[in-house]
């Protein structure tokens, strides 16, 4: 009998996880308590995978049968290597990294003592490639985006993956890549074991999704730092020194002598201790990685402290890849960033429009509106992860005059704001949200949408957000 695996989530991650498993002779079976898009369905059946949808039904008669014990020391079922062949026994789970833990069918399979992983640390285990991995709280599709595209320029056989770009298993599956730029959420963290990043790239960690881990900060920030995980001391940590979460943490593991990777922090205040790694002085950003690097910040592509700092971390990555001072400083001047992040749409008799829908978080907002330099209508709400909106009260009563509250619940940002802004308006979707926010801005401001929250109360996701708010936008 084939070894098995189950695959919870037919969407990108789970259907290129399928790919690969039927490619290395699993016999592998696709549940999605929703329903499947009809390009991961095709995709599916293409490789003749047996999936299920709205249902995990054929999950549960699956692992009714008694199953082989974990082993002694390992009492969450977690596999330390690839898991040995059991006749009719469920090997390993990939799970989608938009299922919670809380879930059912989680509970369920972690009952019966059945290792779970994520599609990076399955499809890891196939490829030989050269790994940068980037992670944080904020900015991690920018610097996973220049990154990719500094190696890209460079002339390296490079692939862009994890929660960007195609799935990283299905690349594996069908591509033979030098390296990889994997964006990692601390969801796909959390389920990783044995994977190694050659090159681990750690932005920052504020308060975010907090729901996933029993609002407690300091479980969230242990599942960023898990990016370190197995590292060597050829392998290199690339970090903002700035973090205060990020200097505690390393003190720790410092102690516990676990940090033996080559360290490059980055910040923009002062030189750092020892001149390894990246700041800025005298509007110059310095470099000392595996070169000394100088560019003026103001030939940088993209703008803003926040970004500064995502441009120091794709540079000191591309160094320790070898690529050439000229190449990086090419590729730093000609970026033309990310949808959804402070992207510019249009401009309506005066007022500018600018899409931050993958601002999910309070600081992310922090950061959009640190970079306002005119009076600002913002528009926030969506799925609330347990938001401390005091982070941006400050910024608020100095640059918004109006705030356009969109979301199926409001009253946690009405309670919140209302006092402490001229106009607070609820709306309900992004039609009333874009028409109220024109009727109140005047010639010369901005309207910001930069959420704060999840989409999922009146959106797919974050993208479906954004492009709505530009849909919107346009027909003004």
């Amino acid at each position: 009998m084939k070894k098995k695996i189950i695959i919870l989530g037919g969407g990108e991650s789970g259907a290129g996880s399928a790919i690969l498993a039927k490619q290395k002779g699993f016999d592998v079976f696709v549940s999605d308590k929703g329903k499947i898009k009809d390009e991961y369905k095709l995709m599916l059946e293409k490789y003749g995978i047996d999936f299920e949808e709205e249902t995990h039904e054929g999950v549960m008669a699956i692992i009714e049968p008694p199953l082989t014990p974990p082993k002694e020391g390992n009492p969450s079922g977690v596999s330390s290597s690839p898991p040995l062949e059991g006749s009719g026994v469920v090997l390993e789970v990939i799970k989608s990294p938009g299922i919670p833990d809380s879930a059912a069918i989680i509970k369920a399979l972690k009952e019966k003592q059945i290792p779970i992983i994520s599609e990076i640390e399955f499809a890891g285990r196939y490829t030989d490639a050269k790994m940068i991995c980037i992670t944080g709280s904020n900015g991690k599709t920018t610097t996973t985006m220049l990154t990719y595209h500094i190696l890209k320029e460079a002339g390296l056989n490079v692939g862009l993956a994890g929660n960007v770009g195609r799935s990283f298993a299905l690349q594996v599956a069908e591509e033979n890549f030098d390296y990889y730029v994997l964006e990692l959420s601390s969801f796909q963290l959390d389920n990783m074991y044995d994977f190694k990043a050659d090159v681990a790239i750690l932005l920052n960690i504020t308060p975010d999704h907090l729901d996933r881990y029993n609002y407690d900060f300091q479980q969230y920030a242990e599942a960023k730092f898990r990016i370190l995980q197995n590292q060597t001391e050829n392998d290199y940590f690339i970090f903002w020194n700035g973090d205060p979460t990020i200097q505690l943490k390393i003190k720790n593991y410092e102690l516990k002598n676990k940090l033996k990777m080559k360290m490059l922090p980055f910040n923009v205040k002062a030189p750092i201790e020892g001149g390894w790694g990246a700041f800025i002085e005298n509007n110059q950003l310095i470099m000392n990685a595996q070169t000394n690097f100088e560019m003026p910040i103001n030939e940088l592509a993209l703008k803003g402290t926040h970004n500064t700092y995502n441009s120091m971390a794709a540079a000191l990555a591309a160094s320790v890849m070898n690529i050439k001072n000229d190449n990086i400083r090419r590729s730093l001047s000609n970026f033309e960033g990310v949808e959804h992040r402070l992207e510019y749409v249009a401009s309506v008799r005066g007022i500018a429009f600018i899409n931050d829908s993958k601002a999910t978080n309070v600081n992310s907002c922090w950061y959009a509106l640190q970079s306002m330099t005119t009076p600002v209508v913002l528009i926030l709400g969506g799925t609330d992860k347990g938001n401390d909106y005091a982070e941006i009260e400050d910024l608020v009563r100095e640059k918004v005059h109006t705030l356009i509250c969109l979301g199926v619940d409001n009253e946690k940002l009405v309670d919140f704001f209302s006092g402490k802004v001229p106009n607070v308006i609820e709306t309900k979707s992004m039609e009333e949200a874009v028409q109220q926010s024109y009727a109140a801005a005047h010639k010369g401001d901005t309207v910001l949408l930069s959420p704060c929250c999840a989409s999922f109360d009146l959106f797919q996701n974050y993208e479906e957000r954004g492009k709505q708010f530009k849909e919107q936008v346009r027909n003004l």
